[in-house]
């Protein structure tokens, strides 16, 4: 059994194609380098044990982010 496919009307407006957007490089550059800095101090908050570099007294960014530290490898206790 074979399948035939009608063709359009010759009355019928065309389909405009789409035009996929392109990325400058230029633009994607400072976004890409402030995500990278972001991830840098998040992993610094979370890889941090209230030491001799912390930013904060105490033990509260340490009980925050405790799961996250043995998720990531880090030891703490």
């Amino acid at each position: 059994m074979s399948h035939s496919v009608a063709a359009p009307p010759s009355g019928a407006a065309a389909i405009p194609a789409v035009e996929i957007p392109t990325v400058d490089l230029r633009e994607l550059a400072p976004w890409a380098l402030f995500i990278g800095l972001l991830s840098v101090l998040v992993v610094f908050f979370v890889s941090t044990d209230q030491g001799a570099v912390s930013l904060f007294a105490g033990t509260a960014i340490h009980e925050w982010v405790h799961d996250g530290r043995h998720l990531l490898g880090y030891p703490c206790h």
